[in-house]
């Protein structure tokens, strides 16, 4: 999160803009609409994990995240470990997670580096 502040602080620097504050940014990550998945194109596990969908529905990465974490298997698991930075951290502050799941979700944002200490 450090060096991201600081790319986008050089980069409004450049273009002689005042840098966002660092709750802006967040507030930005927070609320970013992010990836969407068809489940019809998902892996078998992840669409078991997302039970009760048609294979028409899309659904934002962060919920793919969510429900392959709470209710998937390992192969589910593990594709959602690597969906993108940001749906993991969307993810990780969804309400109603398991412990369990929410520290898998800790572990995996803290492997890849998207970790902020508050997942």
């Amino acid at each position: 999160m450090r060096r991201m502040l600081e790319l986008v602080a050089e980069s409004c620097a450049r273009d002689g803009l005042a840098p966002p504050s660092r709750s802006t940014v967040y507030h930005i990550m927070a609320t970013t609409r992010g990836r969407t998945y068809r489940v019809a194109d998902l892996p078998v596990a992840v669409r078991a994990a997302l039970h009760n969908l048609v294979d028409e529905s899309l659904v934002p990465a962060r919920q793919v995240a969510f429900y392959c974490f709470n209710y998937g298997d390992v192969a589910a698991m593990s594709f959602a470990a690597g969906l993108p930075w940001l749906a993991l951290y969307q993810a990780g502050r969804l309400p109603g997670q398991r412990p369990q799941s929410r520290g898998l979700i800790r572990a995996v944002a803290r492997v890849r580096g998207i970790e902020d200490g508050r997942a």
